[in-house]
């Protein structure tokens, strides 16, 4: 079954949420229940149309298993998803089962095709690389524990931006060349993350589509764009005190520093940027500072 829902209530690009069977590890077979939900890290959607992968094969592998393959399959089939239509916290969910209880430290996810579509310019096709074969690799760190009584998240986050590589130039009239796929994905264990979401405005009552609002951590970048209504979400933040950016062209960047990230909570954060003043503006008023 395949649902959409809103971050705060689901969290998630790749969400997993496991529902636990027991209070510990042991193996005398108590299992939990499993949904993978997937979204994706905001790219700048002006320009473009659809990004989408095709997802064939996901697994995860528990760390207490010791055999010769000790991944068990999640998903397996053909799903094609439009990653910009899973942004500000839209979530689709993809498994939805039954896990033995026990700690899950790695999922590997297998993309067979992407291609990204620009608006006036089609549709381009990527090559993927050995990801639809060996599936690409994501650690979960710390390790996610299925309990019981307790819930736990793990979040897949595509950052499209830096997934989708440009070939060319988007605003030259000759146009783009076409665009690497080389996908940068990252996996947070959700029960230790937060949200921060708000809206970015000019003023009390305009608000600002497609400014960026953008965490800086120690190896790592979280960014999100403002929809038509001034909306970010960033989701599968760690807990912390960060400061945070906006800006959008034409307007003063703004920062708010000392931004409390609590874990399994939602933060609000708004910004109000002020507009650039163009060159000259306000100079000569008083009719002073021409030539003498």
């Amino acid at each position: 079954m395949k649902t959409k829902g809103l971050i705060f209530t689901t969290l998630a690009l790749v969400t997993l949420m496991f529902f636990a069977g027991c209070e510990k590890y042991d193996d005398n077979g108590q299992t939990g229940s499993l949904l993978v939900k997937i979204t994706d890290a905001p790219f700048p959607i002006d320009l473009v149309e659809e990004a989408n992968v095709t997802i064939t094969k996901i697994e995860i592998r528990m760390e207490e298993d010791s055999t010769e393959y000790p991944f068990k399959t999640l998903f397996e089939g053909s799903e094609k998803l439009n990653l910009l239509e899973l942004r500000n916290g839209i979530t689709e969910t993809l498994v939805d089962m039954e896990m033995p209880a026990g700690t899950y430290n790695l999922i590997r996810i297998y993309v067979d095709s992407a291609s990204i579509k620009v608006k006036d310019q089609g549709e381009f096709a990527v090559k993927v690389p050995s990801g639809s074969q060996t599936g690409i690799k994501l650690f979960i760190e710390p390790g996610l524990s299925v309990a019981g009584g307790l819930t736990s998240e793990v979040l897949i986050d595509f950052d499209l931006d830096n997934s989708f590589r440009l070939q060319g130039n988007m605003h030259s009239p000759a146009g783009i060349k076409g665009f690497i796929f080389r996908p940068v994905i990252r996996a947070v264990n959700n029960t230790e993350a937060g949200v921060v979401e708000g809206f970015v405005m000019a003023n009390d009552t305009t608000y600002l589509e497609n400014a960026a609002v953008w965490i800086e951590m120690a190896d790592d970048t979280l960014t999100s764009y403002t929809d038509s209504l001034g909306y970010y979400a960033l989701t599968g933040v760690p807990a912390g005190s960060y400061t945070m950016w906006s800006a959008l062209e034409g307007f003063d960047t703004t920062s708010v520093d000392d931004v409390a990230i609590v874990e399994g909570n939602l933060t609000i954060q708004d910004f109000m940027l002020t507009a650039v003043e163009e060159d000259g503006e306000g100079d000569g008023d008083d009719g002073e500072g021409g030539e003498e």
